[in-house]
């Protein structure tokens, strides 16, 4: 479909209001997956969570601005594979890339939750690994106060809920409500499932997709990343996170030699750490 038939979002954030990650979406996101071809000048990487995250980096609405404006007045490959995260910011960049001129196409490598399942609705042609999984779900907040300001807030996400509906509707022609009640249980939607279901319009040849699996630096700093997300979940401080990476680093094989542990390594580990925070 086009992609100019997609809904355009209003956006607005509220003080006091901060996205978060879905605990499952963050358990199931493997940073290790990639495209296998080397990405060319037109090609946009969606391979973190959305939202600045503490290390100044993740996909944010300027950076992928600034990427479609070096692009210019040419077709545009978004590459997915991110849990999710900040849902506005996944607004704000569904817009752009809805609001590019000329065709976007998605491809989803791995998991695109949440946010990230959003921005992945905004291409004219959707791909999907067979393999790869896109979730759905209302709006994942964190937020604090009484029990006035936690129902003024309630209320406020509703309409975000429904901008979600009608940009999945839009897509796949499911009924609103059906949909809303996809959102309200949290849906997994499997490769060939959201073929089926209208999500997706083709699923990703096998051999486009790619893992990291030798656990170098680059997967290595990504799953360090995931371990700040959740040291956040978990209720670190910055610095307490940044001495139990240091700590957990020097624990594992192969660290003391290189200074930095295999990816697989580290991710064992942020799994661990991921049940601890779930029992918080």
């Amino acid at each position: 479909m086009s992609k100019r038939n997609l809904p355009k979002v209003d956006l607005g954030a509220k003080p006091g209001v901060q996205s978060d990650i879905s605990p499952k979406a963050l358990q199931r996101w493997s940073p290790d997956v990639k495209a296998a071809a080397g990405e060319d000048e037109a090609t946009i990487s969606v391979l973190d969570p959305i939202g600045a995250d503490i290390w100044g980096d993740g996909v944010t609405a300027r950076r992928i601005s600034a990427a479609l404006r070096a692009i210019g007045d040419r077709p545009v490959t978004v590459n997915v594979n991110s849990p999710g995260g900040d849902y506005f910011e996944g607004l704000a960049i569904y817009n752009l890339l809805r609001e590019h001129k000329q065709k976007v196409t998605v491809n989803v490598l791995g998991v695109a939750a949440s946010a990230a399942s959003v921005i992945a609705m905004a291409g004219d042609q959707v791909r999907i690994a067979r393999a790869g999984w896109l979730m759905i779900h209302n709006t994942w907040i964190l937020a604090a106060g009484d029990r006035n300001a936690l129902r003024e807030v309630a209320d406020w996400l509703e309409p975000f809920d429904a901008m979600a509906v009608d940009i999945y509707a839009t897509r796949t022609g499911i009924a609103e409500a059906e949909l809303a009640k996809m959102l309200d249980r949290e849906t997994w939607i499997g490769g060939q499932a959201a073929v089926d279901q209208g999500f997706a319009d083709d699923l990703l040849p096998s051999d486009l997709v790619d893992h990291d699996r030798e656990g170098g630096a680059s997967a290595s700093m990504r799953a360090e990343r995931k371990f700040d997300l959740l040291a956040r979940r978990a209720g670190l401080t910055n610095s307490a996170s940044r001495d139990l990476l240091r700590e957990l680093k020097s624990g594992m094989p192969g660290a003391a030699q290189t200074g930095q542990p295999g990816a697989a390594d580290l991710d064992r580990e942020l799994q661990q750490l991921l049940s601890q925070a779930q029992s918080l």
